[in-house]
């Protein structure tokens, strides 16, 4: 009888060169505070498998528990299944090493800075060590509305794979995605990022580069006029937020929307819109100054226009008044 022969199957099937790559098929993220958690949250909701950068242990373990807790929320509205949570876990793995970014086919800067100089150095500094890692055909873009995607890809090599990718700030699931491409961009890496925009089920809308885009310009002269107009003392916030949001149609008022976003990055948004522009509809109120300098900074502190607990529900009841200028 012959002696049966046996062989590893693996030598016969393609080599990791060899096979075919799924465009998009892992992303990385620079930063996974609020925005950059939502954001992984909804991508790997979409079958993606992605990896963020943080700054230690304890952030990476932050952001992976805070993911979690927004899933959970989801399964208490029916929304998903325990087991979906799973799987959507599995895919998301935080990094404190650029390194894991090297098959990435897009990364995503979704970093926090306090002013717009230091944020744009340390902006900088990012794209430049994303660079250093990723293939020349990976697209390097940026979260940030208020600054542009020409000035953060400067100094690289590779300028014409920068964009510049918005995700809406009051509602990341929202159903639009921002893009707005830099004096380098190349034709192939836009279209690659309006694929991108189809995989998330988003509608892409194209904006010139400008700082703030459509959504972040519209949402500061919002805010700004409704603080002038609690400050004139013509109506309580309560009041303020009931009217916009009812006869709009929208889900919150504008005192609401700025809590949720949180007071400091609002402040961020206008001084840097104000110094690109000059123009006062953007020169922060005196009331959004004074709330973050008593670090009422919104849902994330607990308090802002209004008071939340430890779930980020918030309490009914006024936090301050605004005196009278009579």
């Amino acid at each position: 009888m012959a002696k049966t022969k046996i062989e590893p199957i693996e030598k016969y099937s393609l080599s990791k060169k060899d096979r075919p790559k799924t465009l998009f098929s892992k992303l990385g993220i620079v930063g996974c505070g609020t925005t950059g958690q939502a954001i992984a949250r909804i991508i790997s909701c979409r079958g993606i498998e992605v990896v963020f950068i943080e700054l230690s242990e304890d952030l990476i373990k932050q952001a992976i528990d805070s993911i979690g807790c927004q899933l959970d929320r989801m399964i208490q509205r029916w929304g998903m299944t325990p087991s979906e949570k799973r799987s959507i876990m599995s895919r998301i793995r935080g990094t404190l090493n650029y390194a894991d970014l090297s098959d990435c086919d897009l990364v995503i800067e979704a970093i926090l800075s306090k002013t717009r100089e230091n944020s744009v150095d340390v902006r900088k500094d990012v794209f430049r060590r994303i660079e250093q890692h990723v293939s020349p055909e990976a697209i390097i873009a940026t979260n940030s509305t208020t600054l542009v995607i020409t000035e953060l890809a400067s100094e690289l090599e590779n300028k014409e794979r920068c964009v510049s990718l918005h995700f809406s700030t009051t509602s990341p699931d929202s159903g639009i995605l921002e893009v707005a491409r830099g004096l380098h961009t190349s034709d192939e890496a836009y279209s690659k990022v309006l694929t991108f925009g189809k995989l998330l089920s988003k509608v892409v809308i194209p904006v010139e580069e400008s700082p703030g885009l459509i959504s972040v310009r519209l949402l500061v002269v919002l805010i700004n006029e409704a603080c002038q107009i609690l400050v004139e003392n013509i109506a309580k916030k309560e009041d303020i937020d009931l009217s916009f949001s009812s006869s709009l149609t929208t889900r919150q008022g504008p005192f609401e929307m700025a809590d949720r976003i949180g007071l400091d990055r609002v402040l961020r948004h206008m001084e840097n819109i104000y110094n690109e522009f000059g123009d006062i509809r953007y020169k922060a109120n005196p009331l959004i100054k004074r709330l973050v300098r008593a670090n009422h900074l919104g849902r994330k502190t607990g308090k802002g226009f209004y008071e939340y607990d430890a779930d980020g529900k918030r309490i009914k009841a006024p936090l301050f008044k605004v005196a009278s200028s009579g």
